[in-house]
């Protein structure tokens, strides 16, 4: 074993001592210096050797850290059990999602008490059916096919996890994929739904996406390079060995990865390709599989579109194409299949809209914007005439649902606040009204109280960032929660990718509120919550914004009195946990505790590396410090690994997963060896799922006890109460 005892010999000595595995010790792992020059730069990394989990030394320490944290918090046990009993309470266990129509079916999953994973399913339309078939009490409906059971594919195995689930447009062939490890390395398979039968027909190593044809007698699907980048589009013959695909698409510039799909119409076999900066589209004739893609406008840098299709009211066949030509926050415009470039502009560009998406129906628009923060929806009629659904609450969340119908005149949409419970509604598009198909049920906690949401508040928050610029907050408590700084305060926060951390609602979190915290999201730079510009100016050259900007969220809640620095905890995974780590060593006076989960906390090597998965595709998000000496100064400044210091740091929790291929398990292996080795303060605790992958534990059940752990963790390290 490569660990000692924090009581051993001090630390670079060749000594083994085999009490590092004992419950009383943090382990402290082995230093073997490693030098890695850039630039002119020789950075040692004494913990590089923590990268190879083929070494058994490397399983030792990652156990013996599991046994650590496990005494570490065996103090918390009962509070998991307690909040675990919370969540589960409160879950309708057996349910059903609202079915979606789709030909002659009504398609939807379904899950059932004490079983991990959803069913797949779907019945026929019969000539009662006014809207979507449902149950009150969640189970089966009357006349049901199971299509997949994720439990009988999951077997008495650790990890499940569905990948793509994708029927062919006559609902005569499923292709589903599945992963049992958690490294998204994915088996594709094809169902003859008439006869329940899996064929022959099995490819392993594919990626997300999957495409049929017309006729159900192609499939698309995509594979990925050695980097884990998606590169190649193949076509399967339904029945044929899958040495027998062809390759019809392949992109060899490694920035971009490739992705496949069927427009709503089922007109277009569809191709998209993208960079951070770049896309490009490719259309097929579905109904002409073996036909070759043509590309709708060849790429050129910095510009991205995305394409729809739609038939006009004269009959003729037109794309809806989403830019951001000399149109930051990006315009629709409007072109003949025939000629993508003779466009004219249907939605122009304003500053404080960002486009998001539009989704074309047989006599309808819904396009889905951004602005204020908040998502909206607009609805364009096909004589032109539009309107927006309004929607009433203070911070909110709309997105769309699943519509595969190209001649609905319903759009299914998804909406969900900080207090409601996640909503399903169907909106009509000719008049815009909003018609509440479901809403998630809440039940009552294990002591009888019921949630009733009037018991909450949810507020808008403006911090001030050290430019000036205001970054909202979003935020959630019980009613009536103390302002004199006494509540303890979880804030979360992401910042990257333009991805928006939108205001949600969550069962589990109610076990923190219930114990007097507030819940806030920080609204950071890096992110998309405030359009295209927002994202800019938190990446690249400008990172250290995002970084800033949460600083100033946290400085801000302790401002207003909603919480203090001491009772403030900070959660962020992946891109958020690079975020947790900076704050970490930029300011940790001002946060009492922190979780990172599977956090990109050693970016610069990573980023350095091209041979790992998404680092070229990364360059343009972070920069290239390979070739560039500026980048590789400026991440070296921020990421958290480098920058570890002397200063007294809060309590940390890492989490990771040994298969995860997004961010390596090494990465916060060795920030928290190097915290414990450099730092003061703490305990830094890293617990390691050793078979899952970035998102963590797949079944339900299992997922609960984690956020349980995590819930009782954070609890604890605020010193908050009972609920």
């Amino acid at each position: 074993m490569s660990i000692e005892s924090a009581s051993a010999e001090a630390p670079g000595t060749e000594a083994i001592n085999t009490a590092a595995a004992s419950t009383e010790a943090a382990p402290v792992a082995r230093r073997i210096p490693s030098e890695r020059t850039h630039h002119g730069d020789t950075f040692i990394d004494e913990y590089a050797w923590l990268g190879d989990k083929d070494n058994q030394e490397t399983i030792a320490y990652l156990e013996a850290e599991n046994a650590y944290v496990e005494a570490a918090t065996a103090g918390q046990a009962d509070l998991r059990k307690e909040i675990f009993g919370e969540i589960k309470a409160r879950t309708q266990e057996t349910d059903l999602s609202v079915p979606s129509r789709k030909g002659g079916w009504w398609y939807y999953s379904r899950t059932e008490a004490g079983k991990q994973y959803a069913m797949q399913c779907r019945r026929e339309v019969r000539p009662g059916d006014a809207g979507p078939p449902m149950t009150p009490d969640g189970a089966a409906l009357d006349g049901e096919e199971v299509l997949l059971d994720g439990n009988e594919l999951a077997g008495d195995g650790e990890f499940f996890r569905l990948g793509a689930f994708t029927l062919s447009p006559d609902g005569k062939w499923l292709a589903y994929s599945t992963d049992f490890a958690g490294d998204e390395r994915y088996t594709l398979r094809i169902k003859d739904l008439a006869s329940g039968a899996v064929l022959t027909d099995e490819i392993p190593d594919t990626y997300y996406g999957l495409a049929w044809s017309l006729d159900g007698s192609a499939l698309f699907y995509v594979t990925v390079d050695a980097a884990w980048r998606p590169y190649r589009v193949w076509r399967h013959i339904v029945g044929t060995p899958a040495a027998d695909d062809v390759v019809v698409f392949e992109e060899p510039d490694e920035r971009f990865g490739v992705g496949v799909g069927l427009t709503r119409s089922e007109r277009f076999l569809h191709i998209g390709v993208a960079s951070k900066l770049t896309s490009e589209a490719w259309l097929l004739d579905a109904a002409q599989p073996t036909g070759e893609f043509s590309v709708v406008m060849p790429r050129r840098q910095g510009v991205e579109y995305s394409v729809e299709h739609q038939v006009g009211a004269d009959g003729t066949d037109r794309l809806l194409i989403l830019h951001n030509d000399n149109a930051e926050n990006f315009e629709l415009a409007v072109a003949p299949l025939a000629d993508p470039t003779a466009s004219t502009l249907l939605i122009a560009h304003r500053a404080d809209t960002r486009l998001l998406d539009v989704d074309a129906f047989a006599d309808y628009l819904a396009v889905y914007y951004r602005r204020d923060g908040l998502t909206g929806l607009r609805i364009i009629r096909g004589d032109g005439t539009e309107h927006e659904i309004a929607f009433g609450e203070p911070v909110y969340e709309m997105h769309p649902g699943s519509n595969p119908e190209y001649d609905s005149g319903a759009f299914r949409l998804g909406y969900v606040s900080l207090v409601t419970p996640n909503s399903v509604y169907d909106c009509d598009m000719a008049t815009g009204e909003l018609s509440l198909l479901r809403r998630q049920p809440v039940l009552a906690r294990p002591d009888g109280r019921e949630y009733d949401p009037a018991d909450y508040e949810q507020h808008r928050e403006w911090a001030t960032a050290g430019d000036g610029t205001r970054i909202p907050i979003s935020l959630v408590c019980r009613k009536g929660a103390p302002r004199d700084g006494s509540a303890p305060c979880l804030l979360y926060g992401y910042g990257s990718y333009e991805i928006s951390i939108d205001p949600g609602f969550s069962i589990s979190r109610l076990s923190l509120l219930d114990r007097g915290f507030s819940f806030a999201i920080a609204h950071i730079r890096g992110g998309g919550e405030m359009g295209r510009r927002w994202y800019d100016e938190g990446k690249l050259l400008r990172k250290a914004t995002t970084f800033t900007d949460f600083i100033a969220c946290a400085e801000h809640l302790v401002s207003e009195g909603w919480t203090t620095a001491t009772r403030l905890v900070a959660r962020g995974g992946s891109a958020g946990g690079l975020l947790m780590g900076a704050v970490a060593n930029l300011a940790p006076q001002a946060f009492g505790g922190i979780v990172a989960q599977v956090p990109f906390v050693d970016a610069l090597t990573s980023i350095l590396d091209p041979s790992l998965p998404l680092t070229v595709t990364e360059w343009e998000e972070w920069g290239d410090p390979l070739h560039d000496p500026e980048v590789y100064a400026y991440i070296k400044s921020y990421s958290p690994y480098e920058n570890i210091g002397g200063q007294a740091y809060p309590p940390i929790l890492a989490m990771t997963s040994l298969n995860d291929t997004r961010v390596l398990y090494r990465e916060p292996a060795k920030w928290i060896a190097k915290l414990r080795a450099a730092g003061h303060g703490g305990p830094f605790l890293l617990k390691t799922e050793m078979v899952a992958g970035h998102g963590g534990r797949s079944g339900r059940y299992d997922a609960w006890h984690e956020e349980a752990f995590v819930l009782a963790w954070i609890t604890s390290t605020a010193g908050a109460g009972p609920a």
